[in-house]
């Protein structure tokens, strides 16, 4: 069996985590409750199981009520419980291995043995550990995230978009009624029904036990305008616990309430939900601007605790909304807040399409100029299409797009599209030159793929061709990894909260994995994409067409990190790169990007997937990845970061805003569901050119791109960051899909981060 670290880092984590309120025993004593209801439960359907152990978590595990809140609803995450996503708590019934140690090691040594039997137990039953103890290898694969090797697989359930307007237009009730009319259709799917009645159940139990938490502390409220919120939020949740919401903070409060407890992390087109709620109340005089603006930056403050770090997606914006003008209405108070707060989450997403108004994007801009890194902007009129394509549906349907986590795109209610594949396609790379061996540990990772000598390779063609046999074997196993984690979960979960407000789960009487999904789709994260094609640049232009060395000679280089090579490395720094609009080079770039997204794709349709994409993304793992990446034929050193997403090297490009903006429009959006642009600006430029950068972000998206992150800052800032950190508490930055507090990221992302270049007044 292969060896991997059950107590590992299974994401990115950059937020600092809100402490549990519980005291460490009253933790361990609901983590013995759970596990004995999981296995008084073993033998009955994972369905029935999954509820009951859901009883034990809800409502036990909901927070204090806090003095900001104008909704109710703050939760707790344990070392062992039932998630969605590792991000918070984990996948399925889940052991965070780590943190029950660690929660041992507080209680002391009279505790250790009901920590071990924990322990123990949930080496067999945690979701993820049987996923890897299936699917891992001792090379090829690798646990999410152990960097050595150069395809990383995981199970989780990333990204869910729930179908919140079948929630708001039924409220808890109306759920019910529609799961007994089916369940009256389908008799054979009895027991799933019954599943999901018993959580409609357990849902209004929780709405019940928050709103007499609310009177509970009104009670101890000495200041009378929040004992009348307090109570206002009990009235609330009292009436939605039976009816359908009609206000707006009736509808933000269900829509919260749901979330949590169904474990997902992304809330979709909340401005096309939310937003006639909100028209009504303004119209009709129960609600001033002033408290849109209150309960939404409510809303910004609870998304923002849970610390997520890379998801916490709100959508606004774009085609396919069915109430554009009340959508809108919700969209520019939302602006406001996202200028203001200037939280990393949630990530603020703007879909942009040619209807888009000027007040729009001058509030864009201000927003941006500021500092917030938010919105985001996504181009409908290139990625509607793409998506009909890419995922095989109509183009209304895919104007259900919409992107979470680093950017994956999912159509709400419809698709899964979780990105449980991940691969290094610089160290593949290196592999496939060194004789099969993996340069940083020296293992053969070349699977059945007969080594090539390159003094014998005659051609660059013959180069590039080898390098694709090996890019095809890693995509094969790419597919069926990801395809056995939906395997794996739906052995174990029904995940009965996202099957709900999922199409067509309900309507089948099938859990979300188990057939009931429309779209069971999926992503492939895709890394060193721009080193892996810089390198292929460099070598066709200097071994093949200039013949000033061989590939014997530049490897030889590369092995030993251009040390005792300065000519060579300086050679290949100088040959063209992607990111200035060079032909040479955006061109390798795409050829490399067609081959693998294509590749990716196809195999994703014959494995049974409606989809399968890649995703051109990164978080901090293009960093933590380039560590233990060996030098390349670019010019990058070894153990350097890698390129971040669809970005060049940091430093690589050398002209100017709209020659970056160029290259990142080369590539055909129809064949990645999600690319990542990041660009830097400082912020005098930004600020004294707004009319000139928001027309060049216009021409880029005319131009093909998908789209754009900003991250606007002082210059030397990040600079002198490092150095005094206590003078930059509040310092955002755009790391790739997500934003993060510059401070707090690991010292190699930071520079990383510095790499990139800040354009000023100097290359506008």
């Amino acid at each position: 069996m292969v060896k991997f670290d059950v107590e590992g880092s299974q994401n990115v984590n950059v937020s600092k985590i809100i402490p549990c309120e519980k005291t460490d025993l009253e933790q361990l004593e609901i983590m013995e409750r759970y596990t004995q209801t999981h296995r008084k439960y073993s033998s009955a359907s994972r369905a029935r199981r999954e509820v009951e152990c859901q009883k034990v978590l809800f409502p036990t595990l909901y927070r204090s009520i806090e003095k900001q809140d104008l909704i109710v609803g703050r939760m707790d995450f344990l070392p062992i419980g039932f998630g969605s996503v590792t991000s918070v708590g984990g996948v399925g019934h889940y052991c965070r291995f780590d943190q029950l140690h660690a929660l041992g090691d507080r209680l002391g040594e009279a505790y250790k043995p009901r920590i071990e039997k924990l322990y123990n137990y949930w080496l067999d039953h945690d979701v993820k550990t049987i996923y890897c103890r299936e699917n891992l290898t001792d090379v090829t694969i690798g646990r999410f995230i152990d960097p050595s090797y150069p395809l990383l697989a995981t199970a989780r359930l990333s990204g869910m978009m729930l179908d919140y307007p079948k929630l708001l237009d039924n409220g808890i009730g109306g759920l019910k009624k529609l799961i007994a009319s089916k369940k009256e259709k389908h008799p054979e799917s009895a027991d799933f029904y019954d599943c999901c009645m018993d959580e409609m159940d357990l849902l209004t139990e929780c709405a019940l036990y928050l709103a007499d938490e609310a009177v509970r502390t009104a009670q101890g409220e000495t200041d009378e305008k929040r004992k009348a919120q307090l109570m206002n939020m009990a009235a609330v949740l009292r009436k939605i616990s039976v009816a359908r919401p009609e206000t707006f903070p009736e509808a933000l409060q269900l829509l919260w309430l749901y979330a949590l407890p169904a474990g997902v992390i992304n809330y979709g087109r909340l401005d096309d939900f939310l937003g006639p709620y909100l028209a009504r109340d303004l119209d009709e005089g129960r609600m001033s601007e002033q408290d849109a603006y209150d309960y939404i930056k409510s809303l910004w403050t609870m998304i923002e605790n849970r610390r997520t770090t890379v998801n916490g997606r709100v959508i606004v914006g774009g085609k396919g909304r069915k109430h554009p003008a009340e959508a809108d209405r919700f969209m520019h108070i939302a602006l406001k807040v996202c200028k203001d707060c200037r939280y990393v989450e949630p990530q603020f997403t703007l879909r942009i399409d040619e209807n888009t108004d000027e007040q729009t994007w001058a509030e864009v801009m201000d927003a941006l100029g500021a500092g917030a890194t938010y919105p985001t902007l996504y181009n409908d009129e290139v990625n509607v299409p793409a998506v009909a394509w890419g995922m095989r549906v109509d183009p209304e349907t895919a104007t259900r797009y919409v992107p979470f986590g680093c950017t994956e795109f999912v159509l709400w209610g419809q698709s899964t599209g979780t990105p449980n594949t991940l691969i290094n396609l610089l160290k593949i790379l290196n592999i496939y030159m060194n004789n099969g061996v993996d340069p940083m540990d020296g293992k053969y990772k070349l699977g059945p793929i007969q080594p090539k000598d390159m003094a014998k390779i005659k051609s660059f063609d013959e180069f590039y061709d080898g390098y694709k046999e090996l890019l095809n074997y890693y995509m094969d196993l790419s597919v069926q990894a990801q395809y056995n984690s939906y395997g794996v979960m739906n052995r174990e979960c029904s995940f009965l909260l996202n099957s709900i407000l999922m199409d067509d789960c309900l309507e089948r009487g099938k859990a979300l994995l188990d057939g009931g999904v429309r779209y069971l789709g999926g992503t492939c994260e895709t890394y060193g994409n721009i080193n892996a094609s810089d390198s292929l640049y460099a070598i066709k232009h200097l071994v093949f067409e200039e013949k000033k060395y061989t590939l014997p000679q530049l490897e030889e280089a590369v092995l030993h990190n251009f040390v005792g090579y300065a000519e060579i490395r300086h050679d290949c720094l100088a040959c063209d790169k992607y990111g200035n609009d060079l032909d040479t080079a955006d061109q390798m770039a795409n050829s490399l990007y067609e081959f693998v997204a294509k590749g990716i794709r196809d195999r994703g349709i014959q494995i049974g997937m409606q989809y399968y994409e890649i995703v051109i993304s990164n978080n901090s793992l293009n960093t933590e990845w380039g560590l233990q990446t060996a030098a390349s034929p670019d010019g990058r050193l070894s153990g350097m970061y890698m390129n971040p997403a669809n970005n060049p090297q940091g430093g690589a490009d050398k002209g100017s805003p709209t020659q970056l903006l160029n290259s990142l429009s080369t590539f055909d959006a129809r064949y990645h569901a999600g690319s990542v642009q990041n660009i830097k600006f400082s912020k005098p430029m930004f600020n004294q050119n707004k009319k000139l950068i928001e027309q060049m972000f216009k021409v880029y998206f005319r131009k093909g791109g998908c789209h754009v992150m900003v991250t606007v800052v002082d210059k030397g800032a990040l600079e002198d960051a490092m150095v005094h950190p206590e003078k930059y508490p509040d310092l955002i930055v755009r790391v790739a899909g997500y934003s993060a507090v510059f401070v707090n990221l690991d010292r190699t992302v930071q520079e990383e981060l510095l790499s990139r270049t800040l354009y000023d007044e100097s290359r506008l």
